[in-house]
């Protein structure tokens, strides 16, 4: 069992893995199971984060699925900050990446200048940095997703991660348990060795 710090968090990454699968029937079952278990705010949030990763169309047919199966209307926009999508993005990133987050940001640079800005202010600072879930809560249902669609590199940074931002090992494992029940064996196995690297990588540190 999942240890919960917010009502509803194995609800929230079963739906994520869930999302992940492209299986309608499975996502319907998992949206229906947060309904019952989650805040609708944090239903709302967990779907809306997956456009980073699935893309719009799998993110827009799960909102449509949202509102049928549970008859609510949606959230008030989100209001704009004080501070820019741009410094919220850096303060966020930051705390997920840690000691690598100046590496992360040159790497991607190198990839495109742009592609390092939209990450940042798109990615962390006007998703990933929304208020709505914790910080921990959107990093172990970013696990899930990432294990399902088999995203070996993704994953191993979202790993490392979960742990920067407070999840105890025990938690991610758990969330790869509900990812590994979604993804079929291939991905299991791939993550789990994921998982064992930077497992050994933190006690190395440590």
């Amino acid at each position: 069992m999942i240890r919960t710090s917010t009502p509803g968090r194995e609800a929230l990454i079963t739906l994520s893995a869930a999302l992940a699968t492209g299986d309608w029937t499975r996502r319907d079952d998992a949206l229906r199971r947060a309904l019952a278990a989650a805040p609708p705010h944090a239903v709302e949030e967990t779907i809306l984060q997956s456009h980073l990763f699935l893309g719009y169309p799998t993110t827009l047919n799960a909102l449509t699925a949202w509102r049928e199966i549970s008859g609510l209307e949606p959230a008030r926009a989100a209001e704009a900050s004080d501070e820019s999508w741009a410094e919220r993005g850096e303060r966020v990133c930051e705390a997920v990446y840690a000691g690598q987050y100046g590496a992360l940001r040159a790497n991607v640079r190198r990839l495109h200048p742009d592609l390092e800005r939209w990450m940042l202010e798109d990615g962390y600072g006007r998703v990933i940095g929304r208020p709505g879930l914790p910080l921990l809560e959107r990093e172990l249902c970013i696990v899930a997703l990432l294990a399902v669609v088999d995203a070996p590199r993704q994953l191993y940074a979202h790993l490392r991660g979960a742990l920067n931002v407070g999840a105890m090992e025990e938690e991610v494992s758990a969330a790869l348990e509900v990812a590994a029940a979604a993804g079929g064996a291939q991905a299991a196995e791939s993550a789990a060795a994921i998982w064992a690297a930077v497992r050994s990588r933190s006690n190395r540190a440590g």
